[in-house]
């Protein structure tokens, strides 16, 4: 064949795109189960992180994870566990928080530390740029705050980009949220010389107004349908 002509060059494009494609899809089978274990331990490290747990150098995400987390579930905004094929590591809480209280799958993980039980939720909802999301870990008495753990995909570096920074979520620890009376009670996310007269409030980062503002609503939005869990657990402490 004359290598020279355009039939030449059209089969000699074919066979190289079919090639580099093959080759492509191999390396990609290859590797996608390391991706998906990659993304799993990224998730428990989150998980830990909300109750204050973090691995040491070379320490084992799984092997820690097993340890602190006794036991997963998915409740209703009623406050019941629910019978689910989907485990409650795997509920997509992105589409979850989009649906009404009542037909969400409301994941609850049970953890282990050396302060006592803890409960983690997670969290998911809209900065600036784009979504945010995380975990919060709550007391066994079931209405203060342990610990919270926030990450963002593409908010403003040394503005909105703080919600992950110890500074803005240490701020979260010990604030009351649910009461034994049912009543939910948002944390607030105010600026400095606005506090509210009463209720519990972190201050803004300064800068960062929107994904602040974002951070609230994700939070009013996904820890409002634990009310009656959380309720529970509370009306359950002597």
């Amino acid at each position: 064949m004359n290598k020279q002509s355009n039939t030449y060059t059209i089969i000699y494009s074919v066979v190289l795109v079919l090639v580099v494609g093959i080759l492509l899809s191999v390396v990609y089978q290859a590797l996608r189960p390391k991706q998906l274990e990659n993304i799993s331990d990224d998730t428990k490290r989150q998980i830990l992180a909300a109750a204050l747990i973090t691995p040491k150098t070379g320490e084992s995400i799984s092997e820690l994870y097993s340890q602190h987390i006794e036991d997963s579930y998915i409740v209703n905004d009623k406050g019941e566990k629910i019978a689910s094929d989907v485990n409650p590591f795997d509920v997509k809480v992105d589409l979850e928080v989009k649906k009404e209280p009542a037909e969400r799958m409301l994941p609850v993980f049970v953890c282990s530390t050396d302060n006592g039980t803890k409960y983690i939720v997670p969290v998911y909802g809209a900065g600036l740029w784009g979504p945010i999301w995380g975990y919060i870990s709550f007391d066994s008495n079931g209405e203060d705050i342990y610990g919270a753990y926030f990450a963002h995909q593409g908010e403003t570096p040394g503005l909105g980009a703080e919600i992950e920074k110890p500074a803005f979520q240490d701020q979260f620890k010990g604030k009351q949220v649910y009461g034994s009376d049912g009543i939910f009670t948002p944390v607030k996310v105010v600026k400095n010389g606005q506090e509210p007269a009463s209720g519990a409030y972190v201050h803004a980062i300064s800068g960062g107004t929107i994904t602040s503002q974002g951070v609230q609503k994700m939070l009013d939005n996904s820890l409002q349908p634990y009310t009656a869990f959380f309720t529970n657990l509370s009306k359950e402490k002597p």
